[in-house]
């Protein structure tokens, strides 16, 4: 890889880096807007209604609500119940709030690059014989298969009517590559391709 190739896949990478954070910093943003919350109600809204949107663990959550308070987005303040050990209850602060719309017009803008870990495997499928490929990738059918059906059973949100385009925008993706691997196994499976 010559310099300059070097320069751009490490900003290619940066910015993979600064979208995944900026991205996971709108959404808790966005849920603070709502109410002031504690860390675990935080994380088990994320957990419980937005596992579907995003894979955000609860140390990078934490994580991030630290760095969000420390640039003045969050505010955070103890609260004590009874016997209960004390919590952190967070809340956005004005510049939190600026921050979320700027992040959330750069995220609406934002064209993403698709871009899958199954794509990697494909690149070497004919490293495998033919029959077990064959068979590795009717599994993936039958995965994504099943998480067709796990979209289409999502109920609709009350939280407005982005969630429920997040969610019906996910389901097209899954469809249409569900599509697209159907019509590559029956190519791979063809009787002209059963010699290689």
């Amino acid at each position: 890889m010559n310099t300059m190739d070097s320069a751009s896949h490490a900003s290619s990478m940066a910015a993979t880096t600064t979208t995944s954070v900026d991205e996971r910093a709108l959404l808790l943003l966005g849920i603070l807007r709502g109410q002031s919350q504690h860390g675990y109600q935080i994380n088990e809204l994320i957990e419980r209604d937005l596992a579907h949107v995003t894979d955000m663990k609860k140390p990078t959550a934490y994580a991030l609500l630290d760095r969000l308070e420390q640039s003045g987005a969050v505010s955070v303040h103890i609260e004590r119940e009874g016997a209960r050990p004390p919590r952190k209850v967070y809340a956005i602060t004005p510049s939190g709030e600026a921050r979320f719309l700027e992040l959330l017009r750069a995220n609406l803008a934002e064209a993403d690059r698709v871009a899958s870990a199954g794509d990697v495997g494909l690149m070497f499928l004919d490293a495998l014989p033919r029959e077990e490929g064959l068979a590795l990738l009717r599994r993936r059918l039958a995965r994504l298969d099943s998480q067709i059906m796990l979209y289409e059973q999502s109920p609709s949100h009350g939280l407005g009517l982005g969630v429920d385009l997040t969610i019906e925008r996910q389901l097209t993706l899954l469809r249409a590559d569900r599509a697209w691997l159907a019509g590559a196994l029956e190519r791979l499976a063809a009787p002209e391709r059963a010699g290689e």
